[in-house]
């Protein structure tokens, strides 16, 4: 029966990114540059303080400043197969029910900005890492309403024959990177980059579990009226059984008292009485475990945390090419908790969300290789490789250690300047997870995807120039078969996603 309260605390606790392009924890989506064409790892420009910090002192002297807004639009479905779904009284007797949480970022900012005089380049950035939005799920998720679905199935001996909830969870979810550094160009084709990143990590969440039901022959009543009356009706039959159990042991005390032999009647008949009356103070403890949600239940978690990590990067032009490096080190991340759950839980996926404790989070390192080849003056190809190192990260219990292995990504794009002042660029991104069935649920899960970039540049003037974009990421479907007992008797989840990202943003050289 432990096991409602466990799969709520974890639906409440569902991860909420939305303004996702990249790794597991990773947003790469820092600019509408990049949204025009993710294949960005060897591009000069503004955006590169983020994507190809080395390369930006070759913008020229002077101020650079990119100023970005971003509105991103995902959904998250889970379409999860469990016999107890026929228990549902909103269910029509279906197994298989469709979940769907929506995600939306009405408002993710970035700023770039680097002052470049002779051969260094001082720069700064301020972007949303991870997350950046809201998520909502209004009808629950499928672990969620298993938990209710398996605890109407344990009632069926009392009389239930289905139930009905209401779930309903809320979360924010902001992880904001601060990042400072400098280049400095070594030869007119070579230039490396030092800098760090600070992360701070915040996110609060609020949960209900209300307007349990359960359906009976005389029609649903409330969970706590269930209660009352199967407590009522249990209780009886215990005093009966134990009535009955002293008449039967008095009369055997008789025969014995008379050294006579007892008959075995009447001895079959007391230890069936007795195993009757276990198992209805068995059924009675059951029940006494359930008292906490006859009410519903109501949650709260607040998070935080800060982590901080060197980035180091390389920019080298020969001819009409040029190549890029970067590498980000692995952010430590310990996210504090402030929650109503307040004492260590037996079950410890509970514990992970504690009052007061503190718990692994990190960013894993990440590798970009990136290059760009100017067939033309007008017009440019580039690719992209992507590697996050996500089985050496630290998450709470070792989620990492249940991945198959680490998040890579390939990328290409060409841009193309049409005149002297209009530019367009489109491009295409393929992200690969090292998931297992054993990292995945339906309380945070990804799913492989590809995703394509497009939009347009105008300069304005010289020193002003805007971008426009659309982002959408497609996503694979990823089938978990689930073993029936570890799971309220779930037998199959299947995951999948949609993203679209909208963005428009200017770049100023001063």
């Amino acid at each position: 029966m432990n096991k409602l309260k466990l799969t709520f605390l974890g639906f409440v606790i569902t991860l909420c990114g939305v303004a996702h392009a990249g790794g597991i924890l990773t947003n790469t989506n820092q600019s509408v540059s990049f949204l025009r064409n993710p294949a960005h790892d060897a591009y000069i420009g503004i955006d590169g303080v983020y994507t190809n910090p080395a390369g930006v002192i070759f913008l020229g002297d002077g101020w650079h400043l990119g100023f970005n807004w971003q509105y991103a639009y995902q959904t998250r479905t889970i379409t999860t197969t469990n016999p107890d779904f026929a228990l549902g009284m909103r269910n029509n007797g279906n197994t298989v029910k469709e979940f769907e949480g929506i995600a939306k970022a009405p408002f993710i900012p970035s700023i770039q900005a680097a002052y470049n005089t002779g051969n260094w380049s001082l720069q700064g950035s301020i972007a949303i890492t991870g997350g950046g939005g809201k998520c909502e799920f209004s009808d629950g998720i499928g672990s969620f309403e298993s938990a209710v679905g398996a605890i109407a199935n344990s009632l069926q001996p009392l009389g239930a024959t289905g139930y009905d909830v209401d779930g309903y969870m809320r979360g924010n979810q902001f992880y904001i990177g601060f990042t400072l550094g400098a280049a400095y160009k070594l030869t007119e084709n070579l230039s490396v980059y030092g800098g760090a990143r600070l992360l701070y990590g915040t996110a609060s969440y609020k949960a209900r579990l209300n307007n349990i039901m359960v359906n009976t022959a005389a029609g649903p009543v409330p969970f706590g009226a269930f209660l009352d009356n199967a407590n009522t009706k249990i209780a009886g039959g215990i005093m009966q059984y134990a009535q009955g159990i002293s008449q039967l042991e008095a009369g055997i005390a008789q025969y014995e008292a008379a050294d006579a032999p007892v008959p075995a009647e009447l001895t079959a008949k007391l230890a069936e009485a007795q195993a009757a009356k276990a198992q209805l103070e068995g059924t009675q403890q059951s029940l006494q475990t359930l008292e906490l949600y006859r009410e519903g239940v109501s949650l709260m978690s607040d998070q935080s945390g800060i982590g901080i990590a060197p980035i180091v990067g390389v920019d080298y032009k020969v001819g009409n090419f040029n190549f890029a490096a970067k590498y980000e080190f692995k952010t430590r991340m310990r996210m504090k908790n402030s929650s109503t759950v307040k004492e260590a839980h037996a079950i410890d996926a509970v514990n992970k969300f504690r009052d007061g404790s503190s718990v692994p989070e990190d960013q894993p390192a990440l590798l970009t290789l990136g290059a760009q080849w100017s067939i033309i003056p007008s017009v440019r190809v580039s690719a992209g490789y992507h590697l996050f190192f996500d089985k050496s990260a630290h998450w709470y219990n070792h989620d990492e250690k249940k991945l198959d292995g680490n998040t890579w990504e390939v990328n290409g794009g060409v841009e193309w300047d049409i005149n002297d002042k209009l530019q367009v660029s489109a491009g295409l991104q393929k992200t690969n997870y090292g998931l297992s069935d054993e990292y995945m649920n339906d309380m945070s899960f990804v799913v492989s995807s590809y995703t394509f970039g497009l939009g347009v540049g105008y300069k304005v003037t010289d020193k002003v120039k805007v971008n426009a974009a659309y982002f959408q990421t497609n996503y694979d479907t990823y089938n978990q078969d689930v073993a029936p007992a570890a799971t309220n008797h779930t037998t199959r989840n299947e995951y999948t996603r949609t993203n679209k990202v909208f963005g428009l943003g200017v770049e100023l050289t001063l």
